[in-house]
């Protein structure tokens, strides 16, 4: 069989994008999902596709193939290359043609008999016509509609179609931002390709770029949000290498502004709690039925956030509350410091104790999620205390470690 660029199932190239991006250095025998053959396939779909950032690794076990994206230096994200990717046959390709050759502009109006008599007389000319019946016809133009490419006027008992107007495409400077920090925003890459070349003006000291494998999966679960439905989920537990089907409310899409991933915070009937599960481990998203209590749950994921430090809604220490606590005392000329705390405090509170001083104090679900946070200010902690005790133990444990690590035994720093 031949390699084809074009995909028809989107999931086993999402996953194997995020293989050679994400993960990225396995050889070609590791991957043993799928055959040796398979993964030639998709190697040379994404190289297709990718090939100013594919490069790759020679190692004892093998060649190592992976992407390399410099996100500072990309203006836009090179990932959407692979929505712009569709499957089609022959038939498609010369119907699509045909019909915007006849429906030409907004102002032609044609019956379902004219436009199937217009195809015919373009395609009889040819020595072996491929011809199509007006059933066919009638079904791409119901797809063209249903996508607002086509709108459909009934005069009397007669159906009649034109082609739709085009609408006027967003300022540039808004798609490009809006391409780039947007869950779906390959949306605005997909309208930024009808407008014409222009100059970038953003750059990203942050630029995360792996959530656009997700996007058919993200615009799936805002659809079902705006509805208040409820949806079945295939979810896929890489530690098990288990899927599992989850019926399932979902009420928020969470951003990490630290690693950019994805989460969605979902009501769940079976455990009646609202956790949060990462983006990238559904593999589809079914809508439901309408939820009569989605308003309810909105709300309570509203109060709950008033404690979550991240994306947590259970403490490891089995407490529904943790009480964190932490006093900072930093010189005349680090009043940065200060400044720090009040932007970055999120759901906690700062108290200024004096001149240098000031103290920090939040209520939260779990507080492991603090701690990468806490060390930022490792120098200037002067107190620091968990209501979680065996995390404060493992916490000053580790200061323990790295005082000995750099031969300052005693834990006294300046």
């Amino acid at each position: 069989m031949a390699y084809h660029e074009l995909i028809k199932n989107f999931n086993r190239i999402r996953e194997y994008m995020r293989e050679f991006y994400v993960y990225g250095f396995k050889s070609r025998d590791e991957y043993r999902q799928k055959s040796a053959r398979s993964y030639d396939d998709e190697r040379r779909r994404l190289e297709s596709w990718l090939g100013d950032y594919m490069r790759f690794r020679q190692t004892p076990d093998g060649k190592n193939v992976f992407l390399s994206i410099d996100s500072r230096v990309s203006l836009h994200n090179p990932l959407y290359a692979a929505w712009k990717t569709k499957s089609f046959t022959d038939g498609d390709i010369t119907l699509h043609f045909l019909l915007f050759d006849i429906l030409s502009s907004p102002e032609i109006l044609l019956s379902l008999n004219e436009i199937t008599e217009k195809i015919d007389a373009r395609l009889l000319p040819f020595p072996e016509p491929r011809m199509f019946d007006a059933s066919t016809v009638r079904k791409k133009l119901n797809e063209y509609i249903a996508e607002g490419l086509i709108v459909a006027e009934k005069r009397g008992k007669t159906m009649l179609y034109r082609r739709a107007a085009e609408s006027a495409v967003c300022d540039a400077d808004i798609l490009d931002f809006f391409s780039e920090v947007s869950p779906c925003g390959v949306v605005g890459s997909f309208l930024l390709d009808k407008g014409k070349a222009h100059p970038g003006h953003f750059a990203f000291k942050h630029h995360y770029i792996a959530s656009a494998m997700d996007s058919e999966i993200v615009c799936a679960l805002l659809a079902a949000m705006s509805e208040k439905r409820y949806i079945t989920a295939e979810i896929l537990n890489r530690r098990k290498e288990r899927v599992s089907e989850n019926h399932i409310v979902p009420l928020r899409l969470m951003n990490s502004v630290q690693n950019g991933r994805q989460y969605l915070m979902a009501y769940s009937e079976r455990f009646r709690r609202i956790p949060a599960s990462r983006m990238d481990s559904f593999l589809s998203v079914t809508a439901g039925a309408v939820c009569d209590t989605f308003d309810d749950l909105r709300h309570t994921l509203d109060a709950m956030q008033k404690h979550m430090w991240g994306v947590s809604t259970q403490s490891f220490s089995g407490k529904r509350m943790e009480h964190v606590e932490f006093t900072v005392r930093y010189a005349d000329d680090e009043p940065h410091i200060l400044r720090r705390l009040e932007r970055e405090k999120r759901v906690g509170t700062v108290e200024r104790l004096d001149k240098n001083t000031a103290r920090f104090t939040a209520d939260i679900f779990d507080a492991t999620e603090m701690i990468p946070w806490i060390r930022t200010f490792l120098c200037r902690i002067t107190t620091i205390s968990f209501s979680n005790k065996a995390l404060e133990a493992q916490f000053k444990d580790d200061l323990r470690r790295m005082y000995a690590l750099y031969g300052m035994e005693g834990g006294e720093t300046e």
